[in-house]
């Protein structure tokens, strides 16, 4: 299926904000859920709101809820106001500035912000905070403004914003020829058999969740994707591991960790919020719930980010702390280690 560029309709006084096709093998299926496959953060109350007053239409026909979608359907959902990036305002938002000089600013973005504006986050974002502190931000193609790359809204950690499009423009090349570091530090569930390795494999959508992306090993869909991977702590039923990028794919260490068997622990969209690995005891199922309590998202932060300054040419390295969330929840399971030394981890 395929989204299409938003535009908008004139005569209707609407705004487009997503259009997709079925494919040819659609099997007939509800309209609230077909679009909760491809619609990030959407609920099916809130499709069923759109539905109920006339803003989802299939072939041009405004329709209900329960609307069964088929094959090469046009689905759309039209709105009165228009996409969120047409709607970039300025917010006085709180930024953790990590340095910050005439060309580029670093920043240390906490969990739960969202780094652009889009469907359900329409203010709050990092970039509503950032056009506030900073005057005429360069523009790219997908009119985030001085964005040169993004993580996860439940992902903490670093960022790099240009503040010209001098700086846009070789930032922006740096991270396309790899020539930045990037480390995170994640929290996965099971025991990382290997000190250290490299997941390889081509991230795409993935064909049965349009919400997750997918490893392609084969190499026949989506891009290619590398991930060096090294064992920082081993806690029984879950890993510390520090991740190297070599790509910077979309959810590309959620995706290859959940390729081989190793989801990032309470990562909910990879089913990392289920008890994956452990005993059946029902004290065991309670910490783990404890855990899920003290970190509400999945266990991933973006540690170090190094990149090239556009002007001076010098090679320019940052740190993070890792966060309260993670640091506490990584405790819990130091302290269950040490009381079940006598228990087997599972691989």
């Amino acid at each position: 299926m395929q989204e299409e560029q938003h535009q908008y309709l004139e005569k209707e006084e609407l705004y487009e904000h997503y259009n997709f096709v079925a494919t040819a093998g659609q099997e007939p299926l509800r309209v609230d859920k077909f679009l909760m496959n491809f619609i990030e953060n959407a609920t099916r109350s809130k499709l069923q709101q759109a539905a109920k007053a006339g803003n989802v239409l299939v072939n041009d026909v405004a329709v209900k809820s329960n609307h069964k979608v088929k094959p090469n359907d046009v689905v759309r959902v039209v709105l009165s106001y228009p996409p969120a990036e047409n709607l970039l305002v300025a917010e006085n938002i709180p930024l953790d500035i990590v340095f910050e000089d005439e060309t580029l600013i670093v920043v240390n973005k906490p969990a739960g912000m969202v780094v652009h504006p889009g469907h359900g986050n329409y203010s709050g974002t990092l970039v509503n905070g950032l056009i506030y502190h900073i005057e005429n931000l360069p523009s790219n193609s997908n009119e985030r403004p001085g964005l040169v790359h993004r993580i996860d809204k439940d992902t903490s950690g670093l960022l790099v914003v240009a503040k010209t499009e001098f700086a846009m423009a070789h930032l922006s090349k740096q991270f396309f020829d790899r020539t930045t570091e990037r480390l995170y530090y994640a929290l996965v569930w099971g025991n990382v058999e290997d000190d250290e390795g490299t997941i390889e494999g081509n991230i795409g959508r993935s064909l049965k969740n349009r919400l997750q992306m997918a490893v392609f090993p084969d190499g026949d869909f989506g891009k290619h994707a590398i991930t060096h991977y090294k064992v920082l702590e081993r806690l029984t039923y879950v890993t510390l591991v520090q991740c190297k990028l070599e790509t910077g794919r979309t959810h590309q260490i959620r995706a290859h960790f959940k390729h081989i068997g190793h989801t990032l622990f309470n990562d909910e969209r990879y089913g990392g919020n289920d008890i994956l690995k452990g005993t059946t005891f029902t004290k065991y199922k309670q910490f783990v719930h404890n855990c899920f309590k003290v970190l509400p998202r999945q266990a991933l932060h973006a540690k170090t980010l190094g990149f090239t300054h556009p002007i001076t040419g010098e090679f320019m390295k940052f740190d993070s702390n890792v966060p309260e969330d993670i640091t506490d929840c990584i405790e819990k399971w130091r302290t269950y280690s040490e009381n079940s030394k006598n228990i087997t981890p599972e691989d």
